[in-house]
């Protein structure tokens, strides 16, 4: 009996060790063991008390009668499945008749307390059928992103969501995108993590910032045109626009309408054009995009109704042409004046950071969900990089980006420095740094940069 007693002790001191340190390794190692049982154990006492179970029917109560039994319990939803994740369980639930998933999204909270969990999320996955995601710990207190991701085109996992799934910035999807967030917020972090994400891909990237390119420039190796200051970003916007108008025409000249071309092969985009022929996709970072916005007079007044104006018509038409608009800010609303409300409501992809009031998380979230919104400014000063992710469909997560110094990110873009392609109607803007290569890279894989 000692020695067992000496053993209990033993595991027990590891695990709250473990749960210390590793939390993480505590769940993999005991909490979801724990966790299962206490969910199965729990689940119709819990259940009842949250509201979520149904009367009985009338036939079982006419049934009890006529067999002299007592009354049947109320019935809560049926577990489908109970499957134990890498950092939590996920339920999948069975409603009952007169049940309705916002019901099950509505007492979340009081899940998460009852079944001792530190975070519950619900989703519909089909009419009747409910996932309740349960995290076992804090994921975003210690950010650790899976080994592996799903690599894809124009897809890039920039941050863990607080599910334990990853959070993918999918260009394809979600074409633009706006970040806001405070000094000192996290959103230099989640911007290198990006340009990390991208680099290693078959895309060209376009800078601008106005702080005098001290968040863009050390990474110029891996762009293809940058702007530190507002006059240059007016005339490389205009040269994208100049660019756009071009790969429209290549487009047209291959939508290869024809009788005999089956209708997934019509091209109105580059994605449908042949390898041979798809002009390089774009994505423009612009830092800052109050500094594009201010004016001090008159001829700063046209120079910024010039920037916002291209802005805007690149994101309403730049997807086509594979450009993309990724701008960053610490504030974004109206007072910078007309037009700026017309941008926003072509980002469709919305990230807060830590704001300084509520109406910078208005700015991200007032149009499309108010529970982002109050998430958004609930975000405490000392997570710094805990943003809050959401998109027109007014579906929003809590994610945080994993730490990146600024040497990292560096390096990354230095490694794939030879990816940076040479796009002829940007060449102006490249920047000028030893080891540039001075060889172009054509507009498209074969076709001439003229094309």
């Amino acid at each position: 009996m000692t020695g067992f007693t000496v053993a209990l002790v033993l595991v027990v001191a590891a695990a709250g060790l473990l749960r210390w340190r590793r939390p993480a390794w505590y769940w993999l190692t005991f909490g979801v063991t724990l966790a299962s049982i206490r969910v199965l154990v729990r689940y119709a006492t819990v259940m009842d008390a949250c509201g979520l179970t149904v009367p009985p029917s009338r036939w079982r109560l006419a049934l009890a009668r006529a067999t002299n039994r007592p009354a049947p319990e109320s019935r809560p939803p049926r577990i489908l499945l109970l499957r134990p994740t890498r950092t939590g369980l996920v339920l999948r639930l069975k409603l009952r008749p007169g049940q309705d998933a916002f019901d099950v999204a509505a007492a979340s909270d009081r899940l998460r307390h009852s079944f001792s969990m530190y975070g519950v999320t619900s989703r519909e996955l089909r009419s009747g059928v409910v996932e309740v995601g349960m995290t076992g710990y804090d994921v975003l207190k210690r950010v650790q992103m899976p080994a592996t991701t799903e690599t894809r085109p124009m897809r890039v996992a920039v941050a863990l969501r607080e599910d334990g799934s990853v959070h993918y910035r999918d260009y394809r999807a979600i074409p633009h995108a706006l970040t806001l967030g405070a000094t000192e917020s996290g959103k230099s972090v989640y911007q290198r993590n990006l340009v990390a994400g991208l680099a290693a891909q078959d895309v060209a990237l376009v800078g601008i910032d106005c702080k005098q390119g001290v968040e863009l420039f050390p990474l110029a190796r891996r762009f293809s045109a940058l702007a530190d200051n507002p006059d240059t970003a007016a005339d490389l916007l205009d040269a994208l626009v100049a660019r756009m108008g071009e790969v429209y025409q290549l487009i047209r000249a291959e939508q290869r309408i024809t009788a005999d071309t089956p209708d997934a092969e019509i091209a109105a985009d580059i994605w449908d054009l042949p390898d041979h022929l798809r002009p390089t996709p774009i994505v423009v970072l612009v830092d800052e995009v109050a500094e594009l916005a201010l004016f001090a007079s008159k001829e700063e007044e046209k120079r910024r109704d010039r920037i916002i104006t291209a802005l805007v018509r690149l994101a309403q038409l730049g997807r086509a042409a594979g450009i993309y608009l990724e701008i960053c800010g610490q504030r974004f609303g109206s007072e910078l004046g007309k037009g700026i409300t017309m941008l926003r409501a072509q980002l469709t992809g919305r990230t807060a950071h830590r704001v300084n009031d509520e109406t910078s998380a208005n700015m991200a979230f007032g149009d499309i969900s108010p529970d982002a919104v109050l998430a958004a400014i609930q975000i405490p000063a000392e997570m710094r990089g805990v943003a809050v992710a959401g998109n027109s469909t007014g579906g929003w997560h809590r994610i945080r980006a994993p730490h990146t110094t600024l040497r990292q990110a560096v390096n990354v873009c230095n490694r794939h420095a030879d990816r940076t392609p040479y796009l002829p109607e940007l060449a102006p803007f490249r920047p000028a740094l030893p080891g540039t290569p001075a060889a172009p890279v054509p507009l498209s894989k074969a076709a001439p940069a003229t094309a």
